[in-house]
């Protein structure tokens, strides 16, 4: 990456990993340049990682309302790739928030940020999700994901996070 760009640390958990649906965007930052792969982390704290509508994964900002700690990889992004991370994460529209994470490897302790379920409808997935979470994003869970473009146009994909968290 440019020297003279600042890098933000920036923890996956889902669908950006290598090997899951959405990581030919990170792939594309590393050829470009935006972004750097560190190595696999594991949440210092315990925190709820659930399954949501259309199998999209959410870490959600409840420290040791879960019995795992997650497990992810880290990687150094730049301002560029940092704008298309958002993006796809839905950033202004209210899907996700860039909040901090404490990280540790076998051998690193590190602060860094992870995209969060937004806090406007966290607790009600948690909820929906029977307050049960999971170690990791899986190949089985990402069976699930539909993609962005493959989702219905009719409403927004917050429209289908409400729909999901208030159905029986």
């Amino acid at each position: 990456m440019s020297h003279n760009t600042k890098k933000t640390l920036i923890f996956s958990y889902g669908t950006l990993k290598r090997g899951f649906p959405n990581h030919t965007l990170i792939q594309d930052l590393i050829t470009q340049n935006d972004a750097v792969f560190i190595g696999s982390y594991i949440t210092d704290q315990t925190l709820p990682l659930v399954q949501g509508p259309y199998g999209v994964p959410f870490l959600l900002d409840f420290p040791g309302s879960s019995q795992h700690r997650v497990r992810g990889e880290l990687y150094s992004v730049s301002d560029t790739g940092l704008e298309k991370l958002n993006d796809l994460e839905g950033i202004t529209l209210g899907h996700y928030e860039r909040l901090l994470i404490s990280l540790r490897s076998e051998n690193d302790e590190v602060e860094a940020e992870a995209y969060y379920g937004h806090r406007s409808f966290a607790a009600e997935m948690w909820r929906k999700c029977g307050e049960k979470g999971f170690d990791a994003y899986t190949q089985e869970m990402a069976k699930d994901y539909v993609k962005r473009d493959l989702r219905p146009k009719d409403r927004s994909f917050r429209d289908y996070i409400n729909f999901f968290c208030t159905s029986n």
